[in-house]
């Protein structure tokens, strides 16, 4: 969130949610494929393209780095910072990531890899046209905290101040 942002709605994933989520765009996927290389959007990509390598049984993984956020929470414009592979990406690739947002990562990928088939967990409107596959989409303004940004903590309670 931008400083003076409007506050936003949060969407709290945990981790059975977004395994689950994760399990689901594998079975999406599956009558889609076979598909010739995974590749993974790193970070927010690396835990949904494990789940699902597993789930269609892909060994062939490959990663791209692309940086489009600063002080986790401020968008900017995406660079690639580890390319894949020359050639890795075989004759029909498959990407995955977290969310498309704004779609900054995606329009990057996109030119990088024309023919692939792009697959996210989440989606927003300002970057559905990107994705080809996805679970579920989300409001522009819902920012999407992930497993990994979250701690579990004690919570008293109701009748305590809860």
């Amino acid at each position: 969130m931008e400083a003076g942002q409007p506050a936003q709605k949060a969407l709290n994933v945990s981790w059975d949610q977004f395994h689950r989520d994760a399990r689901a765009l594998a079975a999406l996927l599956r009558p889609l494929g076979p598909f010739s290389t995974l590749i993974a959007i790193t970070r927010g990509g690396l835990t949904p393209a494990a789940i699902v390598a597993r789930e269609l049984d892909m060994r062939c993984i490959e990663t791209i780095s692309i940086v489009s956020y600063s002080a986790e929470t401020v968008r900017g414009e995406g660079r690639v910072i580890k390319p894949i592979a020359p050639g890795a990406e075989g004759s029909k690739p498959l990407v995955i990531d977290d969310l498309s947002d704004t779609g900054e990562t995606l329009k990057l990928v996109r030119g990088l890899l024309p023919s692939a088939h792009v697959a996210t967990l989440y989606v927003k409107p300002a970057g559905k046209h990107l994705v080809d596959t996805f679970v579920a989409e989300v409001s522009q303004e819902t920012w999407v905290y992930f497993p990994w940004d979250l701690g579990l903590c004690f919570e008293p309670p109701l009748v305590k101040g809860g």
